[in-house]
């Protein structure tokens, strides 16, 4: 993904996507369609059906559109604009679906205070599974309202597409619906910070608003779920990840979240201030974490299994940048990314423009306890500053830092940057941080493959062997640990039961 992107959206995708104007603007998108004997009918309270058989109708609120997987779940599909409060829960014989734009809410504007639009509240119980069929198919929560979507360790929630419910994915599927976007009332770095009326934004791949001067903003609860085979490119440049957060405060909790196979990024920030832990991104396309426009929060615990970067795709693990190029460096609102214990892994990629840590525009970060490798005989390297301006801010204070990182690429430094990268890691407040190792990681469970996202990820000898910085005295959102990377050791499961597609026989 290119660094800012926001922009009023004014093409039409060829899944026949037609944006009108911002407010009550919908997308015109097919409706899900052909699943049988459909159709709306009042609903009643079903009797449960026999195991393998769909539901007789759908509950009040959603649209009864026929049957999928061989006639075996009735489709309950939501509604273009949840108003009010509407909840999905585990119903047997059912499966909830989104068709177009599904909006959470209209947009109520930067102020808290504000009696405009209308809210909307839409939760999610363990357990359900929502799909959707095509790239114009997405779901955004406006700015004030929610969504509570709570899964839990051994029964997740799973946004997936209509394939996967047929069951005619395979493990390089992607891009086969749109994905989830967040709108907060947060700061943003292309917002007048001292005249909230004028703090707004647009979402990337939406012609939805975001943005505020409500740092602690509060979306609503994401934990335990599963965003997979989405993304979806509007037009080059403009696309829609797994997960979009934009302007996001704090108030939000994002919690145990797995991005599988994303035809672009797996999550997306656009400034805000909102906080992540145990976060899994695998398969996707484009880059890993992907921030801009100044995203002031804290992510911990995150693994990133990357796909095979093609001509096309960058691929990075991080790409951090923030606000155009144009704006002067001293009045700028950087981003302040403070990442800990994540393990990216990267793949063998054919140019150098591939690293797995990618810094670009206005980025003044605070990196500890990162693992960073890839592949053997990968040419990208594991670190780059792509951007003068990062540069001057890495060099112009003490804010900046990355300490307890080990790197263990065939090029540490992607080779234009070498002497800009090497000052950075010889910097006098950088330490604990090994490069040109020979990383030890080992393979998940029992698996040593190295296709596709089956890639290593727990610590071996050389990782374990770097001392760590204790998260919590960077950033109070953390959890205090005495190692480095996601994962400890074998035994440090936080990923299991809830992801799929990590080791080598689970599959999505």
């Amino acid at each position: 993904m290119t660094g800012l992107q926001l922009k009023t959206l004014l093409v039409t995708a060829a899944s026949a996507l037609a944006l009108a104007a911002c407010g009550s603007a919908e997308v015109a998108s097919p409706g899900e369609g052909d699943f049988g004997n459909g159709g709306g009918g009042t609903p009643t309270t079903p009797t449960t059906p026999t195991p393998g058989t769909p539901a007789a109708d759908c509950p009040t609120g959603l649209t009864n559109v026929g049957t999928i997987a061989n006639g075996t779940l009735r489709v309950c599909q939501l509604p273009t604009q949840v108003l009010g409060n509407l909840t999905l829960s585990v119903r047997a014989g059912t499966i909830y679906a989104i068709s177009g734009r599904t909006e959470v809410g209209t947009d109520r504007g930067v102020d808290p205070a504000s009696t405009t639009g209308t809210q909307g509240i839409l939760t999610i119980d363990p357990g359900v599974r929502v799909f959707a069929s095509n790239g114009g198919d997405y779901l955004l929560v406006n700015r004030g309202s929610q969504i509570f979507a709570e899964g839990t360790a051994t029964n997740p929630i799973v946004f997936t597409s209509r394939q996967n419910v047929e069951g005619t994915t395979t493990p390089t599927s992607q891009g086969q619906w749109g994905g989830i976007v967040l709108a907060g009332r947060a700061p943003a770095a292309n917002c007048q910070l001292t005249a909230p009326v004028t703090c707004t934004g647009q979402i990337e791949g939406t012609n939805a608003f975001f943005g505020g001067n409500t740092p602690a903003d509060n979306s609503g609860r994401l934990r335990y779920i599963q965003i997979k085979y989405s993304g979806f490119e509007i037009a080059t440049g403009n696309e829609l990840q797994a997960l979009t957060l934009a302007g996001v405060g704090s108030g939000t909790t994002l919690d145990h979240i797995q991005s599988y196979n994303s035809s672009d990024d797996g999550i997306e920030i656009f400034g805000g201030n909102a906080n992540l832990k145990h976060i899994v991104i695998n398969g996707a396309d484009d880059d890993g974490l992907d921030t801009d426009t100044g995203w002031r929060g804290g992510a911990q615990f995150g693994i990133v299994t990357q796909r095979a970067p093609n001509s096309t795709s960058r691929s990075a693990g991080f790409e951090f940048s923030s606000a155009p190029t144009s704006t002067p460096y001293a009045s700028r609102y950087l981003s302040q990314p403070k990442i800990a214990n994540w393990t990216l892994v990267g793949r063998n990629s054919p140019t150098d423009a591939h690293t797995v840590m990618h810094f670009d525009t206005g980025t003044n970060p605070n990196l500890i306890n990162i693992v960073a490798t890839s592949t053997t005989g990968s040419v990208a390297g594991c670190f780059d500053i792509a951007d003068g301006d990062t540069q001057t801010s890495f060099d112009s204070g003490s804010t900046p830092s990355l300490r307890s990182i080990f790197m263990s690429c065939s090029v540490s430094y992607r080779p234009a940057n070498v002497a800009r990268s090497t000052a950075v890691f010889t910097n006098a407040r950088n330490t604990n941080v090994t490069a040109l190792g020979t990383s030890t990681l080992t393979a998940p469970a029992s698996g040593t493959t190295i296709t596709n996202q089956n890639l290593a990820f727990i610590n071996g000898a050389n990782e374990n062997a770097v001392t760590a910085v204790d998260p919590k005295t960077v950033y109070g959102f953390f959890d205090s640990v005495t190692y480095i990377g996601a994962v400890r050791n074998a035994q440090d499961a936080w990923w299991q039961g809830w992801t799929c597609g990590l080791t080598s026989g689970s599959t999505c």
